[in-house]
């Protein structure tokens, strides 16, 4: 069996999950846990795919869904950080209010035609054997969310923004005490965040899954959460479990097509409960790791 195909599948149809994890960790590591990714990309998705339709611009499409993922991360925002309220409950309302939304506004839109991302293969690039199908052979979604693994990680670890971001989450006192101002901070990066699921909602509906329909991308975002603290709330090691997922994906499909006889449901749900065995069994070994 030839997994390059297999892998090239995996690395690209991870990429609105890349996009979605690394919003949640910008907006995690400010101190801000925006559990409403399940809503916020569902309603994202629908929003960009109904704007590119309507404008026939893939770019108008992107940025409605950048703004819907902005709009909602703000009522996230404006609850927690200036009302002070519980960030859990809120983002739970809203990441249900968000996917019955995308059902109610989304319904003229369901399973019609509309635009889609093109292929973007890099010229000499492509051609790399092996490196070439996996990574120069997608479309510029894909090279985005690799600039976005590798810039958010140098900005993390290598700038002083970035150090100042993990100051803002982990030790918001001692940021403040070195002049900070620690809740317009949160505030930007949780937008910043929301944002980035928005992007990753419309890479859903124009791109890896095109088109619309009720609930378009269920289950998605509470992976990305998921995948947010499988990772560490490191960029390129949420990126990894993105990945995974993609390859768990991927297999299951594969897996679908050999073995016929077993009812499809089951190579369908089967990635995310992988993915929860996995993230249970990291979780343990890490906490073994630091009672040690």
């Amino acid at each position: 069996m030839d997994f390059v195909p297999i892998l090239a599948t995996a690395i690209a149809t991870s990429t609105p999950l890349v996009f979605a994890s690394v919003g949640e960790t910008f907006s995690e590591r400010a101190g801000v846990i925006n559990l409403s990714a399940e809503g916020t990309i569902m309603l994202s998705a629908m929003t960009g795919f109904a704007a590119a339709r309507a404008t026939d611009s893939l770019l108008v499409g992107f940025a409605a869904a950048a703004l819907t993922g902005v709009a909602v991360a703000l009522i996230v925002a404006f609850g927690s950080i200036t009302l002070q309220k519980s960030q859990i409950a809120i983002g739970f309302v809203l990441a249900l209010l968000g996917a019955d939304l995308s059902s109610v506004l989304g319904n003229p839109f369901v399973r019609v035609p509309g635009p889609t991302v093109p292929e973007l293969s890099i010229p000499v690039l492509r051609d790399i054997p092996v490196l070439g199908p996996l990574l120069f052979r997608g479309d510029a979604l894909v090279y985005a969310s690799y600039l976005l693994v590798i810039g958010s990680t140098i900005y993390f670890y290598g700038t002083r923004a970035g150090l100042l971001l993990r100051a803002t989450g982990e030790k918001p006192t001692s940021a403040y005490v070195r002049g900070a101002n620690v809740s317009r901070i949160r505030y930007a990066y949780t937008l910043l965040g929301g944002a980035l699921m928005g992007i990753a909602g419309a890479a859903f509906s124009l791109d890896f899954k095109a088109g619309w329909s009720h609930r378009h991308t269920a289950g998605y975002g509470w992976i990305a959460l998921a995948i947010v603290i499988f990772g560490g709330w490191h960029p390129a090691k949420v990126a990894a479990g993105a990945y995974l997922f993609g390859i768990l994906q991927s297999v299951a499909t594969v897996a679908q097509s050999a073995i016929p006889q077993v009812p499809t449901q089951v190579f369908g749900v089967a990635p995310f409960a992988l993915m929860i065995g996995v993230l249970v069994v990291t979780s343990r070994r890490r906490a073994g790791g630091t009672a040690e």
